[in-house]
């Protein structure tokens, strides 16, 4: 869920270089829980369990699943459940929404929701909100029958699940049982400038969907890091940047895998969506030009290739963007290729990178 030609990194050999440890910057996961061609949603549920559970034996400190709907490929519709499912299956690793689509539904039915998981699964569930349906207008008008809410309402929502979440709430009227009174951090997520400036405003973390709309990503974090109003919430911004990733022994491996993702894309430019397909040797026999150039914008923010190409790109990344952590998804055909693509990810974070001197 991306070729690197819109980001302009740069030149390292121009100035000296060292080793040095990475820094402690956490590193996280999304999952659609996609469903694989010639398999069911009971298999993707299945894998994005195991993997979750491989995740937290890596050190990854979220994992993260999103709403999305009508959607052949993707299974995390009911997106709060699977994270109780995701949860139930670790231990400590944080699980959480990236994101809860507000608009399509009520703030009292989220604050409740999540109540519930932070009941369950104290000090692991994060709430990310998103003010897009996460699907076409028909299937959300589906999806809210006679209630619709806005996306313009979105600011207005937020406020009300601070309000359900905090203790102050216990004389009120209608009240969030479970959710009053529990820690239950919520991010604004975002793919365009809009929600930088609400996460700023109201002081909560931002994080920018740059694996599929990395245009203003930059102009984003700058909005976002220029406006930040320190809350009761968090006193200095905060920037998760969600970005593609695809790591093999080889470059040339990772390429290959990387075309399940490439024809991923061709259903959501084409309108044509298919269960992810197996990788292909030769993409020019897939789509065309314009496809191409659409795919390769959307995708323009990734990480493919060989552990030392990833690791290089990725300091370069957050030399560039200061971003506080990544959050990265493997949209990876094979299962086992997939584990092991953040399995490589965790090493290179661990390792060392290459810094100016």
């Amino acid at each position: 869920m991306f070729g690197n030609y819109l980001i302009a990194f740069p030149d390292l050999c121009a100035i000296k270089m060292k080793k040095k440890n990475l820094p402690t910057i956490p590193f996280s996961i999304l999952e659609l829980a996609v469903v694989n061609e010639g398999n069911t949603p009971a298999d993707a549920f299945s894998n994005s369990l195991k993997l979750a559970q491989r995740a937290e034996q890596l050190g990854y400190n979220r994992f993260w699943l999103s709403e999305h709907h009508n959607m052949i490929s993707v299974a995390s519709s009911a997106t709060s459940v699977l994270i109780g499912y995701i949860a139930g299956g670790t231990s400590t690793m944080r699980v959480g929404s990236g994101g809860i689509m507000l608009p399509n539904h009520s703030p009292l039915a989220v604050a409740e929701q999540f109540g519930t998981l932070e009941s369950l699964y104290p000090g692991r569930i994060d709430l990310g909100l998103g003010r897009a349906p996460g699907t076409d207008q028909l299937t959300a008008m589906a999806l809210r029958g006679d209630f619709f809410n806005n996306a313009n309402e979105f600011p207005q929502n937020v406020l009300k699940l601070h309000t359900y979440f905090s203790e102050e709430n216990n004389t009120a009227k209608v009240r969030a049982i479970p959710g009053e009174g529990l820690n239950i951090p919520i991010w604004i997520l975002g793919s365009g400038t809009g929600s930088a400036h609400l996460a700023a405003l109201l002081g909560l973390p931002y994080a920018f969907a740059s694996h599929f709309a990395p245009a203003q990503f930059e102009a984003a974090i700058k909005i976002y890091r220029q406006n930040f109003r320190p809350s009761k919430y968090l006193q200095k911004s905060y920037v998760m940047a969600c970005v593609n990733m695809i790591a093999a022994d080889t470059d040339v491996e990772a390429n290959k895998l990387a075309t399940s993702l490439y024809q991923m894309f061709i259903g959501i430019v084409t309108g044509i969506r298919k269960r992810l397909q197996p990788p292909v040797n030769d993409m020019n026999t897939i789509w065309n030009d314009y496809e191409k150039e659409l795919i390769d914008q959307m995708l323009a923010i990734s990480f493919i290739g060989s552990p030392d190409k990833i690791e290089k790109e990725m300091n370069q990344f957050l030399d560039r963007t200061h971003t506080d952590e990544i959050m990265v998804i493997s949209n990876i055909y094979d299962q086992k290729a997939k584990i092991k693509s953040y399995k490589l990810f965790a090493e290179a974070m661990k390792g060392s990178i290459l810094v100016g001197s």
